[in-house]
């Protein structure tokens, strides 16, 4: 068994199993396309981009992907190909090998999204993973009567947004999963006028992606998101999703009243990496002539 990077030669080999491949970052393949396409592939062979591709090369072969955007303390997994070869019992070390990558990389975690009833969740528990979270994908291109919602209340974030938006952050996503989903370095998206809400937004060539973040006690949950959706410049046809974890949940009954469809719940993975500390320093040891000197105390008068 023989795991190696990914080149120009393999074309046709991803090509095969192009139509077989499972997604582990789903809003990425919506919103900018197949990640075994054309411009995929030569993203990988890219040595300047923290993309990364891996192939068992053997009788039952195996794709692997992974990346890592500039600047993000944390690796996404890409995708596995083709599901036909998951039963291969090296499906677990294609994935150590792309998680390795990833700590060369800097990472201090990688993140995995899948179904907890396919073949991949069984590999991603043996090599580490483990889940921490659960998210639906929400098809808002199907709400109606978005475009008739009032436009005002929601505006695109600046930089003084910032402390809001982290505000935000910290009273939505529960203190623990800090680490593994941080508070954004930019405020990429809009805020509400009232500093109660964000929306991260997300484009590609082929969608958009809304990830909202507003309050339980927000008891107009329903009213923001389509005044949301009014807000966002034209799509021009192109479908608009919105991203729901399971610690915002309260956002389905929301979604579903507007007439959002949902897609399959995922389970969100997370693996976290060791790393070692290069340029060490040895402590200093105390000379052997040194002596400790006793600690002084005298007797405090009080009234007591």
């Amino acid at each position: 068994m023989t795991i190696r990077p990914l080149t120009l030669f393999d074309l046709p080999l991803v090509r095969r199993y192009r139509d077989d491949a499972l997604t582990l970052d789903h809003i990425r393949a919506l919103t900018r396309g197949h990640p075994l396409g054309a411009t995929g592939l030569l993203a990988y062979v890219n040595p300047l981009r923290h993309i990364y591709s891996a192939l068992i090369d053997d009788d039952a072969p195996l794709l692997g992907g992974i990346i890592q955007t500039r600047g993000e303390p944390f690796a996404k997994l890409l995708y596995l190909a083709p599901t036909s070869h998951f039963d291969n019992p090296q499906l677990p070390a294609l994935l150590e090998r792309l998680v390795v990558r990833a700590g060369k990389w800097g990472a201090f975690h990688v993140i995995a999204e899948t179904d907890e009833s396919g073949a991949a969740f069984s590999a991603l528990r043996q090599t580490g993973f483990a889940v921490y979270a659960w998210q639906r994908v929400w098809d808002a291109s199907l709400i109606q009567n978005a475009d008739s919602a009032p436009k005002s209340g929601w505006r695109r974030a600046q930089s003084f947004d910032l402390p809001a938006v982290r505000r935000i952050h910290y009273q939505i996503v529960p203190q623990l999963l800090h680490p593994v989903d941080p508070a954004p370095k930019r405020p990429n998206g809009f805020i509400h006028a009232d500093g109660s809400c964000f929306a991260s937004v997300s484009y590609g060539a082929y969608g958009a992606a809304l990830t909202p973040w507003i309050l339980p006690n927000e008891s107009d949950a329903a009213e923001k998101i389509s005044s949301l959706i009014a807000s966002l410049p034209p799509q021009h046809g192109r479908p608009l999703y919105i991203n729901v974890r399971s610690y915002q949940a309260w956002l389905e009954p929301a979604l579903e009243d507007l007439g959002a469809k949902a897609s399959p719940r995922q389970a969100v993975m997370v693996k976290y990496l060791s790393r070692l500390i290069k340029d060490e320093a040895p402590a200093r040891a105390p000379l052997s002539t040194a002596r400790a000197q006793p600690t002084q105390m005298s007797r405090m008068d009080t009234d007591e």
